[in-house]
């Protein structure tokens, strides 16, 4: 075992949480230059350990029953929709964060259980899907997120975009789209250096649980390849809806 679960790691846990939520403050590491965020850093911790212990529960009663599995699926698929959207836009589009996450993750899981690669059993379905929502509401916020501040600092050069005969969407993908981009960087460094500068969760998982190393690395592989397909169908689809307007900020005076 990794860790022993015991009063050592939570007060562990909760120093490595103060230090964060401290540093944050002091450096002020927040849009508006505020300490706010810092309050943030300290309720994800709290709700991340609250979370995990719920769904460490709950796990266990869901793989009983695929109706069960398939509606714990469709919570971890809304929670991501949510959290998506509302960290791109406050306005009522948000909800358009549902289309990256669901065109880039349905597909690789329905390919994965239709060729037998995982077993439609919680044990595997769960883990398997969680990482590719993971990957794909991360890739949807950072492609999302760029491409709109892109668009807002830039809005000039759309503009002039449009006065020389391109369409809107034209216009805005020549600004937004190098800056969305971008979103593929963290899992092409990720995948790049694996094995080199970081050993992944799965990798290491699989190897604490008894399995041999190349075992371990066909499944980490699998799992970093998935992401890439995953990110870059998030990425494309979610600059295409800032493109065409469906998800957008309100415009500042």
């Amino acid at each position: 075992m990794l860790l022993p679960v015991n009063v050592t790691l939570a007060a562990v846990l909760a120093v490595l949480l103060a230090v964060a939520a401290v540093v944050v403050a002091v450096a002020r590491l927040s849009e508006d230059g505020g300490r706010g965020r810092a309050r943030e850093v300290v309720t994800a911790g709290l709700r991340a350990a609250a979370q995990l212990a719920a769904v460490s529960l709950l796990i266990g009663w869901v793989v009983r029953a695929v109706p069960l599995l398939l509606a714990f699926l469709l919570l971890m698929y809304g929670v991501a929709v949510w959290t998506a959207g509302r960290r791109i836009t406050r306005n009522g589009s948000w909800w358009w964060a549902a289309v990256p996450i669901g065109v880039a993750v349905v597909p690789v899981v329905a390919a994965l259980v239709l060729t037998g690669l995982v077993p439609v059993r919680g044990i595997a379905l769960i883990p398997v899907t969680g990482i590719l929502i993971g990957g794909a509401l991360t890739a949807t916020v950072l492609g999302g997120r760029r491409a709109l501040d892109e668009l807002d600092v830039r809005r000039g050069e759309v503009e002039a975009g449009m006065a020389l005969g391109l369409l809107d969407r034209e216009a805005r993908l020549e600004v937004a789209r190098p800056a969305a981009s971008d979103a593929l960087l963290p899992g092409l460094d990720q995948t790049r250096t694996v094995g080199l500068v970081t050993l992944p969760g799965a990798f290491v998982g699989m190897l604490l649980a008894g399995s041999s190393p190349v075992l371990a690395g066909a499944v980490q592989l699998f799992v970093l390849v998935a992401l890439m397909a995953v990110q870059a169908v998030a990425v494309a689809v979610v600059l295409e809806l800032v493109a065409r307007g469906r998800l957008h900020r309100d415009v500042r005076p």
